[in-house]
């Protein structure tokens, strides 16, 4: 078994294609040996700025011997289709074909068997296709050949077993030679397999693991942070960007100006973190502090203070710019940006942000009355004023810090607080490791922000269909449903969605069985509940309808639960069955006089009293006292299979009792539809 090593060495690839880029290599390739009936193990790939490498154990010295067998014409077939069989098995005469027979007769088979070729030679007619073919984002071509890469090609190094496999693309021939750091360690070397390629890269200033750059990064940089006292601000997706645009990487801490503090920290990160990729820090109070790392791409004889000051005169300049659009922004009101948003289209079926603003505020105004402790006035000023910022220079160049600079502006503005932080937290929560907003005003205007988008795409009929979402509605949808239900607000979500289509209600229940089922809830318990709906019981509030699934799935979960559900689904199924035989229905109450067992009599008195119990539980919002209450339903339920024959001879008698099981179904609808209840 040998390994084969592989190294396409480039001139930089971007930090953002590098991770795709190792799995497609290592897809594109063992795809390749699959289908030549070669297996490897353990492949694996790295990439750097300057090169992508893979590595895969345990591969044969050869592909293994190949038996085919092509089917021919029937015996006694026409020598004309003979002879085609012939041609195209590559046989001299029938007479080296087999016979073999099925249920159609006998046949002729050509059997032919292909002997296994050196790995060598099958992977010298990979490599060249695979990179020929290789799915960048983006590629170029350089000189005069016809070569596409994402950066200029320079070398490719491919060794099986300690052997170079050689072969050539567009003038690039295959070798055992590799190049170290691109100013420390130019000069190219040869090596034998990965641990030796590994080692040398290692000793020549390449770290070739992308997360070992990572973690030196991420250490060096933290130890920086501690040594001044202060704290890195974790940032795993800068970390990675980083260990991307560096083969040796040195953490360095800089100095921020003075000056430049007062900006808004926000600002400042999102500064260092786009344009520069630097990481920042924190004092004590877990505020920015006037400190920075930057990762250099080698080690300087000065021990990096050039690199330092270099960095910092730039950081100085991108600050001076921040600097100047945050004191031009605040040169303006939020109220006075408003007429700028007409000009922002927000759909073109759905108007400007300056329509959608008006659409927020008075639906804002309206979910104030059901939040205690927010005032209407103020959830309508902060509603209309929570785009505001998108016309402000610093949202136009930092496009995350919209609702962030929009607080800002208005503490600016001496709008409060309150206003301030709704403003902040209204685009939350986007996603599911995201926050919900933290104050009463921030929950009543980000919910006034998603319903009116549901509504608007609705009302267009642009909604969500299969994979696709570009107006991210099903995000909308659970951002409503993790605020109400996680702040405990209620809702008639009917009231506020009926206008707009039957099915954005349905929409709302398909996101709360993904909400409750990564909790753990049961899909088929919503159904329950939201069925009932269809029964003319409104089921619309939220924090009621997780609390009717909640008590449903402790009922289920009990000896009771069980028993009275294998007793409704007996009793519906014979309704259901008789119901359509006799093309009625067997709605309205038994009558007493008919029953002729103490059984029927027993059951008739405990469902009325049942029902009545439940009835009032359920007024009250007790849903586990109304499971309680249809609990002592079993006994009698149970006792009412065992001793009655419901399809009785007498016709009276039978349509009495099948009156008497559409009250058990009735009973148990006052909580759910157990027919939707899975097993």
């Amino acid at each position: 078994m040998s390994e084969l090593l592989l190294e396409l060495f480039s001139e930089e690839i971007p930090a953002r294609m590098q991770k795709r880029a190792g799995e497609d290599l290592v897809r594109l390739v063992t795809d390749a040996l699959k289908e030549a009936g070669v297996e490897g193990q353990n492949a694996r790939a790295f990439a750097t700025p300057r090169r992508l490498t893979l590595v895969i154990d345990g591969l044969p010295e050869k592909t293994p011997d190949v038996k085919e067998e092509r089917k021919g014409p029937k015996v006694g077939a026409p020598q004309q289709a003979i002879d085609g069989f012939l041609r195209a098995a590559g046989l001299a005469s029938i007479d080296q074909a087999t016979v073999q027979e099925d249920k159609k007769g006998a046949f002729y088979v050509a059997v032919t068997e292909k002997k296994g070729r050196d790995t060598a030679a099958l992977i010298a007619e990979i490599v060249p296709a695979v990179i020929r073919a290789f799915p960048w984002p983006k590629s170029m071509r350089w000189g005069a050949g016809s070569l596409r890469w994402v950066r200029p090609l320079h070398s490719v190094l491919c060794i099986l077993g300690g052997k170079t496999v050689a072969f050539e693309i567009d003038g690039i021939k295959s070798g055992n030679m590799t190049r170290g750091h691109r100013f420390m360690a130019p000069d190219a070397f040869a090596v034998k397999d990965f641990a030796d390629c590994e080692m040398k890269l290692l000793d020549a200033k390449v770290v070739l693991d992308p997360q070992k750059r990572a973690h030196f990064i991420h250490a060096g940089a933290k130890a920086l942070a501690e040594a001044e006292g202060l704290t890195l601000k974790e940032d795993e997706a800068l970390l990675h960007e980083v260990a991307g645009l560096v083969e040796w990487p040195v953490p360095l801490i800089g100095r921020i100006d003075d000056e430049f503090m007062s900006v808004p920290q926000e600002v400042l990160t999102s500064t260092m973190r786009a344009n520069q990729k630097y990481f920042a820090c924190l004092d004590k109070a877990g505020n920015l502090s006037n400190r920075f790392i930057v990762v250099a791409n080698l080690e300087a004889e000065d021990g990096g203070r050039a690199i330092v000051n270099g960095n910092e005169r730039v950081l100085r300049a991108r600050f001076a710019d921040a600097r100047f659009l945050w004191d031009q922004d605040c040169r303006q009101t939020l109220e006075g940006r408003l007429p700028k948003l007409e000009e922002v289209v927000f759909h073109a079926r759905l108007g400007t942000v300056r329509q959608k603003a008006e659409r927020i505020a008075d639906l804002a105004r309206e979910l104030a009355t059901l939040v205690p402790g927010v005032d209407p006035n103020r959830a309508e000023r902060a509603g209309r004023l929570a785009k505001a910022d998108l016309t402000s220079g610093m949202v136009g160049e930092f496009p995350e810090l919209q609702g962030v600079m929009g607080a800002y502006y208005a503490r600016n503005d001496g709008l409060g607080d309150d206003i301030a932080q709704a403003i902040a937290e209204h685009y939350a929560p986007l996603g599911p490791a995201d926050n919900v907003p933290s104050s009463p005003l921030g929950r009543v205007v980000a919910l006034a922000d998603k319903i009116d988008t549901l509504w608007g795409f609705w009302a267009i009929d642009e909604k969500p269909t299969g994979s696709k979402d570009p107006f991210a509605l099903r995000r909308a949808a659970l951002g409503v449903i993790r605020i109400v239900l996680e702040s405990g607000i209620r809702i008639n979500l009917l009231t506020l969605v009926e206008a707009k289509g039957p099915d954005l209600l349905v929409f709302f229940a398909d996101r709360l069985k993904v909400y409750l089922r990564d909790r753990g809830a049961r899909h088929d318990l919503v159904d329950a509940v939201f069925a009932l709906n269809e029964m003319g019981q409104v089921q619309d509030d939220l924090v009621l309808i997780v609390k009717r699934v909640e008590a449903l799935s402790d009922f289920l979960g009990t000896e009771d639960g069980t028993n009275l559900l294998a007793g409704y689904k007996r009793a519906n199924n014979i309704l259901n069955i008789e119901e359509k035989k006799d093309e009625a229905t067997y709605g309205g109450l038994p009558d007493p006089a008919l029953f002729t067992q103490d059984e029927e009599r027993a059951l008739f008195d405990r469902i009325e009293e049942a029902r009545a119990e439940a009835t009032h539980a359920i007024a009250r919002e007790d849903f586990a006292a109304a499971m309680s209450a249809l609990a002592k339903l079993r006994a009698p339920v149970d006792s009412f299979f065992d001793k009655v024959t419901v399809n009785a001879d007498d016709a009276a008698t039978r349509a009495n009792r099948l009156k008497l099981l559409a009250q058990i179904r009735a009973a148990l609808h006052e909580v759910a539809d157990f027919s939707k209840v899975e097993g």
